[in-house]
């Protein structure tokens, strides 16, 4: 089946201290940016990305792809005033019963083995939302105080998550709402359930300083071509 991934990399650098938004920092020597669009390529020889972008950083982008991917196999969107708008703006490029993916940018050390495991938990469930245990106690604020929550009924949810697109674009058609933090919140509130798979500790998304520090010694253990390139 036809499939895509919509790329969202609209984030700034505000928490990491930096004038360059954070997909745009260098690991290795190459941009946060390239190992996403890298996984995701890698893991399919079929699938197209949709790189979705703020409007003044698409030279960036453009400049990304030129330089490392074969550029017939990437689109760009532009970004819009919410992550639920700019990953409408990406559907909006699917044309075509698919699988989509969507996948925040700065989670840049996800694997190839939890895109293909996405990939087919939708074709058995429909849709596929990675997610991880929490390790640390979780309090719920209430209007009484706080109370703590049951940590082995807690998971932490990450990205990509993966539907058949048949399922996303009609969700994305509804009236956005504040709650809509994720595709998950927005395909539960046209009225569908959601199907949980294992995620990965590595797949998380790069916000401060210490992440990126990670992120490189992680692509050093891994041995990635990028840091001898």
């Amino acid at each position: 089946m036809k499939k895509f991934a919509i790329i969202v990399a609209g984030g700034s650098g505000s928490r990491m201290q930096s004038a360059v938004p954070k997909q745009f920092l260098l690991l290795s020597g190459k941009p946060v940016l390239y190992y996403t669009i890298k996984a995701f390529l890698e893991a399919y020889d079929d699938i197209n990305i949709i790189l979705v972008l703020p409007e003044d950083h698409v030279a960036a982008g453009q400049e990304i792809i030129d330089a490392f991917f074969d550029y017939s196999r990437i689109q760009i969107a532009i970004g819009g005033r919410t992550r639920f708008h700019s990953v409408q703006n990406g559907l909006r490029l699917v044309n075509e019963d698919s699988v989509v993916f969507v996948h925040d940018a700065v989670r840049c050390m996800l694997s190839k083995d939890l895109v293909t495991r996405c990939y087919e938990a939708v074709l058995e469930h429909g849709s596929a939302v990675p997610v991880i245990a929490s390790k640390d106690s979780v309090r719920m604020i209430t209007e009484e105080g706080n109370e703590a929550l049951q940590r082995d009924m807690i998971r932490l949810v990450q990205t990509p998550q993966t539907f058949y697109s048949k399922i996303l674009l009609p969700a994305f058609n509804i009236d956005y709402k504040d709650k809509f933090t994720d595709e998950a919140s927005v395909v539960e509130s046209f009225g569908l359930k959601v199907h949980l798979v294992e995620g990965e500790e590595d797949n998380f998304k790069i916000t401060v300083p210490l992440d990126l520090e990670l992120a490189e010694k992680l692509i050093q253990l891994r041995g990635n071509d990028a840091a001898n390139a």
